[in-house]
């Protein structure tokens, strides 16, 4: 069970696996694993992938909504296909379920270069004790659990 964090980036959905799913709050820094770039049109897939595919499970659109680039308008602009090479994205989400500030952070912890960090920044939308994780589980787009459709699919 994971969560999957993907922002569109040069026509792809540039995407991490976070296991503990995202937090608001800017202490608790979430691992966030590097996988392969998925078209667009994943973004709108619900359902079950088969045991032994890649990425087997059930699926649900959890959140949704647009963001911007934190970094586009710093001293030394980085548009995002920069900041995802340098190893260093900030961005503003403006989500159904998460909003303000993120940053990922390309940790390099042990031996694979996948690992990232996924940090909420502090801003008006930090809350420690607020977890959307649990209790915002539905679909954003069917209003859905994991289970209904796991059992629908």
């Amino acid at each position: 069970m994971h969560w999957d964090f993907r922002l569109a980036i040069d026509g792809v959905l540039v995407s991490w696996a976070v296991p503990k799913g995202p937090s608001t709050d800017p202490r608790e820094k979430r691992l966030a694993v590097r996988t392969e770039d998925h078209p667009l049109a994943y973004a709108d897939f619900e359902g079950v992938i088969p045991e032994g595919a890649y990425g087997a499970g059930t699926v649900i659109v959890w959140d949704r909504g647009r963001y911007r680039n934190l970094l586009a308008n710093k001293d030394e602009p980085k548009t995002m296909a920069e900041s995802l090479a340098a190893g260093h994205i900030e961005v503003g989400l403006a989500g159904r379920k998460l909003r303000g500030g993120w940053a990922l952070i390309h940790a390099r912890l042990g031996r694979s270069d996948a690992n990232w960090l996924l940090v909420k920044m502090g801003d008006e939308f930090a809350d420690a004790r607020r977890n959307p994780v649990s209790t915002q589980p539905r679909s954003v787009k069917t209003g859905r659990t994991l289970a209904q459709v796991r059992r629908a699919g």
